[in-house]
């Protein structure tokens, strides 16, 4: 190789560490940053790139649907259903999750032990056929070619992961997802502004009153859905008492062991009033259903969690953790325009 051509090869590499260490997180107060695997370090064209890809309607068989038809920035990346619609219209049999504070899952869907990370869970919603949901599996070569033949994703694949010039592959999809996903942190919310804040007026009396029995011995809310977001430890399922047992779902689906049916991983609760409907089927409609069935105790299941018991409520008390769960909604990162669809913004409603 001659000196010109070093010297060329250099200065390629170069450009594309300065791109990738051109990443800042914008972190607001109190959240700590996500961790970053080390093979899919983070750079704002990765970021961008995959923005593109989460709303684009070309990522999916039917060229109608994509990941944000399920995951909507106005509903905290929830889509509204009780349980989600695929890109050929078969329902899935559980809701969307938020994508709220994503980065932070040590594990992720409602009964996946096995899935510990962003890269790899974005490989589940193309490739599933049971349900299917974007219905990428079996399409992969021509979904991958319409990408190619974009300008956008011509210029920006290689420019973002240089070994795609040899083929562009759906792991380069996957992680250019994640990046973007990862980015998706929520963390200003009036409960955010009163305790990283200081920001003594940001909580109503009711809403500090829902706190303190959130918190409470008696109700133990915090037991599952403590830590930054809300979610305990991200790893850990529960069976909470709901009917009836569905013995085949849950946990069980995977294990196989009869202790884990109806255990379901903890969801994260910020944004949680723009979600509903709740639970991981969708049965429960509102936040006062929610919080009516934990204080009834649930069914009393052999598998049930120990930290689902039930607990008297005095009048004023429902409302009191209404308050407070409505606090935890962060109306920023609903509006956040980096978070936001880029064909619309653009103009361009093509790809939707």
């Amino acid at each position: 190789m001659n000196r010109w051509l070093l010297g060329a090869v250099a200065l390629l590499l170069c450009a594309h560490a300065q791109a990738e260490a051109a990443w800042r997180w914008q972190m607001p107060p109190g959240m700590p940053a996500p961790r970053v695997p080390a093979d899919n370090p983070m750079s704002a064209r990765k970021v961008e790139l995959g923005r593109r890809l989460f709303y684009d309607t070309r990522l999916s068989s039917t060229g109608a649907y994509s990941c944000a038809s399920c995951h909507q920035q106005a509903r905290a990346f929830t889509d509204g259903r009780a349980r989600a619609l695929g890109a050929t219209g078969e329902l899935h049999p559980r809701s969307a999750m938020s994508l709220a504070n994503v980065a932070y899952n040590a594990r992720f869907g409602w009964e996946d032990p096995d899935t510990a990370s962003l890269e790899a869970q974005a490989a589940i919603p193309m490739l599933n056929t049971a349900p299917i949901e974007l219905g990428v599996a079996g399409n992969e070569a021509r979904i991958l070619a319409a990408l190619q033949r974009d300008r956008f994703y011509a210029r920006e694949f290689p420019r973002v992961f240089p070994e795609s010039r040899r083929g562009l592959r759906l792991e380069h999809v996957q992680k250019a997802l994640a990046a973007f996903e990862r980015t998706l942190i929520s963390g200003s919310s009036a409960y955010d502004r009163a305790v990283y804040g200081d920001d003594a007026s940001a909580l109503s009396p009711l809403a500090r009153r829902g706190l303190r029995l959130f918190t409470s011995p008696e109700l133990a809310c915090s037991s599952c859905h403590g830590g930054p977001a809300f979610a305990g430890d991200g790893a850990s399922f529960h069976h909470n008492g709901l009917t009836p047992p569905a013995a085949l779902a849950g946990l069980f689906a995977r294990t196989r062991r009869p202790d884990d049916a109806g255990r379901f991983r903890a969801p994260g609760l910020r944004n949680i009033a723009l979600t509903a409907p709740y639970m991981h089927d969708g049965r429960l409609a509102t936040l006062r259903e929610v919080i009516a069935h934990y204080a009834s105790g649930g069914v009393h299941a052999p598998q049930q969690s120990e930290r689902v018991r039930g607990f008297t409520l005095r009048e004023g008390d429902a409302d009191a953790l209404v308050a407070f769960l409505e606090a935890l909604t962060d109306e920023a990162f609903v509006r956040d325009p980096r978070f936001a669809d880029p064909f619309v913004i653009a103009g361009d409603r093509r790809a939707r």
